[in-house]
């Protein structure tokens, strides 16, 4: 009995954008006390669009994979377009996630707005220190 889809496994097995990002200009934290997951997602964003995303997780299986597809979800997208982001989008994009791990799509969704979050703090405080 396979309890996790061919695409959930191939995440898994071959994360993608798993990696430190030490010249992001934003990073997002997130981590589920209940189960001991925690992601961290790093974002380069130019003219509005995340045009590098990586990231770091501690996690199961499908903790790993929903971080992995997070990141190629939100890759390329405005940020208005990644806030728009939904676990039911991850799940999805995975062909499915056992009714226990669902909750596994928090953690990237969570990560991701409060990396972009992040961003949006730092960008008014650049432009509110900016000389006029």
């Amino acid at each position: 009995m396979t309890i996790y889809s061919e695409t959930v496994m191939e995440h898994f097995k071959n994360p993608q954008n798993a990696y430190s990002m030490p010249d992001a200009n934003a990073q997002g934290i997130y981590g589920d006390p209940s189960c001991g997951d925690a992601l961290i997602i790093f974002l380069k964003v130019q003219n509005n669009i995340i045009q590098e995303v990586s990231y770091l997780v501690f996690g199961c299986c499908a903790a790993i994979a929903t971080s992995s597809m997070t990141s190629v979800l939100a890759k390329g997208k405005s940020l208005d377009e990644a806030l728009s982001i939904t676990e039911e989008d991850i799940i999805k994009a995975l062909d499915g996630l056992p009714e226990t791990k669902a909750h596994c799509s928090n953690l990237g969704v969570s990560a991701l707005r409060n990396a972009i979050t992040n961003y949006n703090e730092k960008t008014r405080t650049d432009i509110m220190e900016k000389p006029q």
